[in-house]
């Protein structure tokens, strides 16, 4: 049985959907297969993103900048907006099922020192961990009660 899609939308697809992409595929990558895309992406993936999932155990340096047209004419079950732009640029991809919008600040915008930089990524990473981990758990608790 195929795992059901997961396809996770930012504008620049540099911080918060690949903050999402690997925090879920680490709780669930075994219920689901976890993308991301961005509506304009930057072509990279923020260093201080790579740096602050390494922190928690999770290696997304292998991950690429892509555009969500390159998954429309993939099965994608469920797209995930992680910002509000990338929510009202969101075309319907073919057999999508679900869609939910989860906003997140993007790190990527912060200012000040190294350090203050660094504690928004890690804020904004924490939250995205709280949201994906509930995610899954919710996903694997309807499975188990099925």
């Amino acid at each position: 049985m195929m795992k059901p899609s997961i396809l996770i939308l930012c504008t620049g697809n540099s911080c918060r959907s690949h903050l999402a992409e690997g925090i879920l595929r680490h709780a669930a990558g075994d219920l689901f297969d976890v993308n991301s895309a961005g509506s304009h992406p930057a072509g990279y993936v923020h260093p201080k993103a790579i740096q602050v999932m390494r922190e928690i155990g999770i290696d997304i340096s292998h991950h690429t900048s892509k555009h969500m047209n390159y998954f429309l004419n993939q099965r994608i079950d469920t797209v995930i907006t992680v910002c509000g732009n990338a929510d009202q640029a969101c075309p319907m991809f073919p057999g999508q099922v679900n869609r939910y919008h989860w906003g997140f600040d993007d790190p990527a915008h912060a200012k000040g020192t190294e350090d203050e930089v660094l504690t928004v990524f890690r804020q904004v990473r924490d939250q995205i961990k709280l949201v994906f981990e509930a995610y899954a758990a919710g996903y694997r608790e309807k499975i188990k009660n099925s």
